[in-house]
């Protein structure tokens, strides 16, 4: 997944399409916790055919976002809290990987990107919703300036995973603004090429991140 934004609208196969408007009410919880998917009511919502759907229900099916049960049909996973230290563990070693590669290998483009996403951040307001879309965004323009796009899948999937955490315990979390902004000093490294800071601030973020929820919990 190559995309910057959240829903992605108008990039890749109408399946991709499809895949990143569900999985972005998914994972802000707009779909709660153990709801029921029905395929045809959600390609009506968002103006896709079902066979488009489907495809995408079976990508978050993999990505332990949706569980299907014969006979009893699919529904949104719980989001299980005792998951958080697991999630933390895979990306506590990738996302710091990602970020060191990044201010390697970022190009022209994907430097005029970051920039516009710190400019972005800057002037953001403090809008829950706001500012979760745009943490999700700023995680996926660092992982695709790695040009790997394996670690770019494998880094989407867990950071889905944290933010449905991060979404159920919002309200109990006011330090919510200043988690996004730290972001601004990690783009700039990335920006100046500096691997090493952009890895540490990385290995920081992921760590305060965790410890957060558990002072939540």
């Amino acid at each position: 997944m190559t995309t910057s934004t959240v829903a992605g609208q108008g990039h890749g196969t109408l399946a991709d399409q499809a895949y990143r408007s569900i999985s972005e009410r998914l994972v802000t919880l707009r779909i709660r916790p153990g709801e029921p998917i029905n395929d045809e009511r959600i390609a009506s919502e968002l103006g896709f055919g079902r066979t488009p759907v489907r495809e995408a229900l079976k990508r978050l099916e993999h990505e332990r976002l949706i569980v299907a049960f014969p006979r009893r049909g699919t529904f949104a996973t719980e989001v299980q809290i005792a998951d958080l230290g697991l999630i933390s563990e895979v990306r506590q070693q990738l996302e710091p990987l990602a970020a060191a590669l990044a201010a390697q290998r970022a190009g022209a483009s994907d430097r005029e990107e970051l920039n516009q996403l710190l400019a972005q951040l800057a002037d953001t307001s403090d809008s829950g919703a706001d500012l979760i879309r745009l943490d999700m965004t700023l995680h996926r323009a660092i992982y695709a300036a790695t040009h790997n796009p394996y670690l770019e899948d494998t880094l989407v999937r867990y950071d889905n995973l944290a933010t449905r955490i991060w979404c159920l315990f919002i309200d109990r979390l006011p330090g919510l603004a200043g988690h996004v902004h730290e972001h601004g000093p990690l783009l700039r490294a990335i920006i100046d090429g500096d691997a090493e800071k952009a890895s540490a601030l990385a290995a920081g973020h992921v760590e305060g991140f965790e410890a957060a929820i558990r002072s939540a919990i």
